[in-house]
């Protein structure tokens, strides 16, 4: 049933008004076989452990990476096993910081795949599951304060300053590092303030200076490497930065092996507060053809890196909550849940997800707010119509959490929720609820 009125959904501090029949279709466009598979996986979870809780999958991610890798060997690139004279291939990396889930990086390195890494704890964390340095990527500001401590012959980094390039240099000669410059774009800008830039990379020019001192160093200087931002509206905005790029290796007489192709692909499924549909705009074929066409320009490339964490990953993942009260007064219907936006699902700030009742609820819709449990009341995890028959002791699951949720998970009054992981060998539970005693035992 579609309501025809309006309601207020809040978009960072201020309000806007949108009709409910844009926001009423709670699967998001997710095929019915998706929502019961999730439905099935967190019947099986709430057998294991209570919630609130994630239930992750390997599938969903490798459906992900399946879909997009056939549309760019359509394209012309090549994969390691395919019958193809293109000298082009690819290579994707997991973005680690976007899900940083041990099961899901035992899942990836079982395949052979490489993982890159923005922190010195990502780093230790992607060598103590086995990856090898030459599968380790590192990327991310300031890493000159760090990464020097570390002994890793072979390693791949990409400077991100011509103060890094300055002082990691003596290790990157000594260890024989992969090494790439990031440039910042004229297509990369800072989503708060869109007049300004982002933080990261080398302005062209400082990119090309930096670049001939490194070939002066005759040091492995193999990569240029740029990131736009996320859920990147439309195809041409990657073709604009990689004509950019292009421009920077020719005026640094530079001829790159790699091409680092930073996120950017919109996630599926997912609306702002305002209703807009991410990838409405964006096709992978578009996609693919627009990257084997632009790379042309750079004709010394074997590889095209792909770090699409969030396109990859989102769709891997449901948050569960139940509903522990209800309130209902001027006109709204409120549910007081074990979990929510301050918990565990901050990007639900300017996303709106998929959210369906577990059990079969059905009758008239009401206009609800899903709230999570602690004392704020930034702490809603959504404003839609939902079924007036929901009540105390049913579960509702956040899809599509599988992407900077357990990055920003937090403790507010609360212990760290469990989480149950599906792979080939099955559903289990991987890390329980967090308990008082590590909660409150941090500190010295």
């Amino acid at each position: 049933m579609i309501l025809r009125v309006a309601s207020a959904i809040v978009v960072g501090h201020r309000s806007v008004t949108a009709p409910l029949e844009k926001i009423n279709r709670l699967d998001f466009g997710h095929p019915p076989a998706t929502i019961e598979f999730w439905k099935q996986r967190v019947r099986e979870s709430l057998a294991l452990t209570p919630s609130p809780l994630y239930v992750f999958a390997g599938g969903p991610v490798a459906e992900r990476l399946a879909e997009l890798e056939a549309e760019l060997v359509a394209a012309g690139f090549r994969t390691a096993t395919a019958n193809l004279k293109s000298p082009l291939g690819f290579r994707h990396w997991l973005s680690f910081k976007t899900q940083p889930l041990r099961p899901l990086l035992n899942w990836w390195r079982a395949q052979g795949r490489p993982i890159e890494v923005v922190s010195e704890f990502e780093l230790r964390a992607a060598l103590a599951e086995g990856f090898a340095p030459e599968n380790i990527l590192v990327n991310g500001p300031a890493k000159h304060h760090w990464l020097s401590a570390f002994e890793l012959p072979g390693l791949v980094v990409n400077f991100d300053s011509a103060v890094e390039a300055e002082v990691l240099l003596p290790p990157a000669q000594k260890q024989n590092w992969c090494l790439g410059v990031r440039i910042l774009t004229s297509q990369e800008f800072d989503p708060e303030n869109p007049s300004s830039p982002t933080q990261f990379g080398l302005e062209p020019d400082a990119a090309v200076l930096v670049l001939k001192k490194l070939l002066a160093a005759e040091v492995r200087v193999e990569t240029v490497h740029f990131h736009l931002r996320t859920n990147v509206s439309a195809v041409h905005i990657f073709e604009q930065a990689i004509a950019e790029v292009a421009g920077v290796c020719r005026a640094a007489q530079f001829s790159p092996l790699h091409l680092d192709v930073g996120g950017g692909v919109p996630v599926r499924h997912v609306r702002s507060r305002g209703s807009k549909v991410y990838d409405g705009e964006f096709g992978l074929r578009s996609f693919a053809r627009m990257l084997r066409q632009s790379v042309k320009a750079m004709p010394s490339l074997q590889e095209v890196w792909l770090e699409n964490g969030r396109f990859i990953t989102a769709g891997s993942g449901a948050l569960v909550v139940k509903i522990l009260d209800v309130k209902e007064r001027r006109g709204l219907r409120q549910l007081i849940c074990d979990g929510g936006r301050t918990l565990h699902a901050i990007t639900s700030v300017w996303e709106q997800h998929a959210l369906l009742p577990l059990e079969n609820r059905t009758g008239p819709e009401v206009l609800t707010v899903v709230h999570g449990p602690t004392c704020m009341a930034f702490d809603q995890l959504a404003r839609i119509p939902l079924p007036r028959s929901l009540s105390p002791d049913d579960h509702l699951i956040w899809l599509d959490a599988g992407a900077y949720h357990l990055p920003w998970e937090t403790q507010f009054s609360h212990g760290h929720a469990a989480i149950c992981w599906q792979d080939e060998a099955g559903l289990r539970l991987v890390r329980p609820h967090q308990p008082f005693a590590d909660w409150w035992g941090q500190w010295q």
